[in-house]
């Protein structure tokens, strides 16, 4: 009786683990999608800021001269 317990809850963590893999991965492809990724999205903003602000300051200085 005791060994079939044991593999029970043996059974039971493997599920458990099963399950948050999947929702770990789930959560990574939400994210970290190509098109439309809050992450991508965040990344392409502070991109695009950072070109933005290096353009002005180059053009700010070429116009100095």
């Amino acid at each position: 009786m005791l060994k079939l317990r044991n593999r029970k809850k043996k059974g039971q963590s493997t599920l458990e683990y099963i399950i948050l893999v999947t929702g770990v991965i789930a959560i990574l492809i939400v994210f970290l999608n190509p098109q439309t990724g809050i992450f991508n999205t965040a990344f392409n903003e502070t991109m695009q800021t950072g070109t933005d602000g290096m353009t002005n300051m180059a053009e700010r200085l070429a116009g100095s001269r």
